[in-house]
């Protein structure tokens, strides 16, 4: 089957990686991974549109577009402009900070939100067009997946802002006319420059976590430039920063295994339909399920029970503090999502926090780990909910992949809802729709700024 990626040789695994980077062009992609990749774009944008009304985030692209002399790229859903690293910056931040990015269970976290901020700022300085943006996206992806599925990370370290920096570093790299020989180098400098970031400020609500994203894209455009500027790299930097210091063990063989014989890392991906943490989602989808099927109110339940992947132990809290806690927290999800009926942006926002229905069911959901469930299981459980109702009556459900994996897709109409729901309110419903339309003939764009030109309000 051919994918547009090159197959990995005997020479290493960088420079495996590499050449299939380099390789990527729009003119022989699959129609599967075209579609795929305007589906990420879209998704992203959205994710970045909708966090852009967050104070902090409006404030951060003042800051960037104060601080920029050449001010070439946009400021998602900003009438000012910036000069392409703070753009990625701001951008990046904005697009995590409500938990609605889509991700890559097979590794490398979140790879469009890393990757796309820093390529769609270049592409406008460059006045690229949309067909080399899908290739700078799709090898970008590529790799950040790659590395991040190739590392055994450390128990601490979130795979925000970690390995993307590799991957905007070679969607940059790629939009600069960088070929193999320099995409190899440009990952080995992005990586020595990959961020150390921990999953505690997701549990206190420390909105300097949303910055892992935007700083992975500010310094993997930063990475092209010190290759322009004459840096160089170490021999193999993802062993010696994955293998040894963010994560336990690094392995490159996992980095290149299956690579030109399957379908790219980009169609693999899943989109999110709750606006929390993935670890979530799978006994959020089990509780809208029973809830559809039961008609249960939140009065009626006595109890629920959820079992799923080893992770939720740490996201246990029933009480937290903030809105960001608040998406890494399984009790407050599971409660929120009966009482309120919902999972959006709203369920997680400071109303529904301060709920006193909310934040007494949350007290009554208990969370275990079930070490024979993974996030990475193509068919097994990811999670099982037991709900006991106060008439005595137990309620069960159990769900494997989430709704909205390529494993279990969701339909391209509810991508596109999606995005109007995050994007019409800040762009207008005219301006938004225009964006989807935009975004479905992408490979066809002649400039990327008629894409920009429209993420404006």
């Amino acid at each position: 089957m051919a994918t547009g990626l090159t197959a990995p040789a005997r020479a290493g695994y960088l420079d495996a990686l590499a050449r299939a980077a380099a390789g990527v062009r729009a003119a022989n992609l699959p129609p599967s991974t075209l579609a795929a990749a305007r589906d990420v774009v879209l998704d992203t944008l959205g994710a970045i549109v909708a966090g852009s009304r967050l104070p902090e985030n409006g404030r951060l692209a003042q800051l960037a577009a104060a601080r920029s002399g050449s001010r070439t790229a946009t400021l998602i859903g900003h009438a000012a402009r910036a000069e392409p690293m703070l753009a990625a910056l701001a951008n990046g931040t904005a697009g995590v900070a409500l938990e609605v990015d889509e991700g890559n269970r097979w590794g490398g976290g979140h790879p469009a939100i890393h990757v796309l901020p820093a390529a769609l700022a270049v592409a406008e300085e460059r006045g690229a067009s949309g067909a080399e943006l899908i290739e700078a996206v799709v090898a970008g992806y590529e790799v950040t997946s790659r590395l991040g599925g190739a590392t055994t990370t450390r128990p601490n370290v979130h795979s925000h802002g970690t390995w993307g920096t590799a991957g905007a570093a070679v969607a940059v790299a790629r939009l600069s006319g960088h070929d193999a020989v320099g995409l190899r180098d440009v990952i080995n400098l992005a990586v020595s420059m990959s961020p150390a970031n921990t999953w505690t400020p997701c549990f206190e609500g420390a909105t300097i976590r949303n910055l892992y994203p935007g700083r992975a894209g500010l310094q993997g455009i930063l990475a092209v430039h010190l290759l322009g500027c004459g840096y160089t790299p170490v021999a193999d930097a993802p062993a010696d920063v994955y293998g040894t210091i963010l994560g336990e063990a690094f392995d490159p063989e996992a980095a290149v295994a299956g690579l030109g014989h399957e379908p790219c890392r980009i169609e693999q991906n899943y989109f999110k339909f709750h606006a929390c943490c993935l670890y979530n989602h799978p006994a959020l989808d089990a509780v809208h399920a029973l809830r559809g099927a039961e008609r249960f109110t939140a009065e009626d339940v006595s109890r629920v029970e959820v079992a799923s992947v080893p992770f939720v132990t740490r996201m246990a809290d029933p009480d937290p503090p903030a809105m960001l806690a608040a998406k890494f927290s399984l009790p407050h999800a599971v409660a929120a999502a009966i009482v309120l009926g919902r999972s959006d942006v709203a369920a997680f926002s400071e109303p529904a926090l301060r709920d006193p229905r909310v934040r007494a069911l949350a007290r009554r959901v208990a969370v275990a780990g079930d070490p024979g469930m993974s996030m990475r299981a193509r068919d097994g459980a990811q999670a099982a909910v037991r709900v006991t109702l106060r008439d005595g009556r137990t309620l069960e459900r159990t769900t494997a992949v989430v709704r909205g994996d390529a494993a279990n897709p969701s339909g391209r109409e509810a991508l596109v809802a999606k995005f109007l729901g995050l994007a019409a309110e800040v762009l207008g419903g005219e301006r938004a729709r225009e964006v989807v339309t935009r975004v479905a003939g992408l490979e066809s764009l002649e400039d990327v700024r008629e894409l920009s030109a429209l993420l404006r309000p």
